[in-house]
């Protein structure tokens, strides 16, 4: 029988081929962020208040202004038909089955049009393209969709360095493919010259850069929430421009390795954002408690990632919904130890040293 997140996960990897293990699973370079990611929570203890009233508790919250179920929320993930043939349309199901808001990827192997009408509230994640037509034409799809935000990721301009997808094999075929992205013109190649570089002079020119971002949010009808943000800095800097929310992540440590866990940036980025936009946050999240320690250090929400793929891949929806229902209930169980009867309860007083 699988109970926890970490049985559906190594269900998942008995029977995922070796490459798309390796692309699910893995991350950049030795992968020490992917591995801290889990560990940072780990260092976090839990300080419960006694004989508290949780006689009808719940939890239930507000996400970005709206009343909400809980705060757990599906991250937006590429290529969910390499897990499941139904893809993203399965994990829309078991969103809507557990009334968590769900983030589209950009990347979705599924046309965005063809889970519109699945209830249940969903964002679409976008990378800003070289031309801002062409983002322009994504938003104005997402719009139509249904999405009520844009989740803009901002912390992978170029791919990392991914040692182990690599060495797998692992490459996304024909049949598999970013199919919103069909559509859009591709960037024309520069022509290098003999000493110029393939990553400075040729992929980093079309880039975003802060001026794109702006552009993009002052011509958006939807609000924008940027992903990727670990520095207080950048916070203040992306209220400056008028985002609507920030989510803190280090994109699952798939992007560049040694970055810090998000949940030890969290409280920083916090503090910067002094309740003007809400601030979320990623990575390394397997358990109840972890998504409790995040909620006490400031997030508004948690974002879920790996842990329903591989629930979609040991049992499509089904699978998927049991992994955001455990979440759920071990959120439900720490708040009634720890003495919070609400969300709004659950403050960083509860938290402790853990070693």
């Amino acid at each position: 029988m699988l109970t926890t997140l970490i049985d559906f996960e190594t269900a998942a990897s008995k029977q995922l081929p070796d490459d798309i293990r390796a692309y699910l699973n893995g991350g950049a370079e030795a992968e020490r962020s992917v591995a801290e990611n889990r560990a940072a929570f780990g260092r976090i203890g839990l300080l419960p208040k006694l004989l508290a009233d949780c006689g009808h508790g719940h939890t239930r919250t507000t996400i970005l202004g709206v009343e909400a179920a809980h705060p757990v929320m599906v991250a937006p993930m590429a290529f969910q038909r390499l897990f499941d043939p139904q893809g993203e349309t399965a994990t829309a199901m078991a969103a809507a089955a557990q009334e968590a808001v769900m983030v589209l990827s950009c990347q979705t192997s599924v046309l965005p049009e063809d889970i519109a009408d699945i209830p249940g509230r969903r964002w679409i994640q976008l990378y800003m393209q070289a031309d801002h037509d062409a983002t322009m034409s994504l938003v104005t799809r997402a719009a139509s969709c249904g999405a009520s935000a844009l989740v803009v990721t901002l912390d992978a301009p170029i791919n990392g360095l991914r040692d182990r997808e690599v060495a797998a094999g692992f490459a996304v075929d024909g049949d598999v493919r970013p199919v919103m992205l069909d559509a859009l013109p591709h960037p024309p190649r520069p022509q290098l010259e003999a000493g110029q570089s393939v990553v400075f002079d040729g992929m980093m020119v079309f880039a975003p850069k802060w001026p794109d971002l702006e552009r993009l949010i002052a011509d958006s009808p939807l609000p924008v929430i940027v992903k990727g943000c670990l520095r207080a800095q950048d916070a203040v800097r992306l209220m400056g421009i008028g985002v609507a929310g920030i989510i803190v992540s280090n994109h699952g440590g798939r992007v560049l390795d040694t970055t810090p866990a998000p949940i030890t940036r969290l409280a920083d980025i916090v503090k910067a954002a002094e309740g003007a936009v809400p601030v979320f946050v990623d990575g390394g999240i397997r358990r109840g408690s972890d998504v409790f320690k995040a909620l006490a250090l400031g997030a508004e929400a948690v974002l879920v990632g790996r842990p329903i793929m591989h629930g979609l891949a040991v049992d499509g929806a089904r699978g998927a919904s049991q992994v955001l229902r455990r979440l759920r209930d071990e959120l439900a169980v720490t708040m009634a130890l720890c003495g919070c009867a609400t969300v709004a309860d659950i403050t960083s007083d509860l938290l402790t040293e853990f070693t």
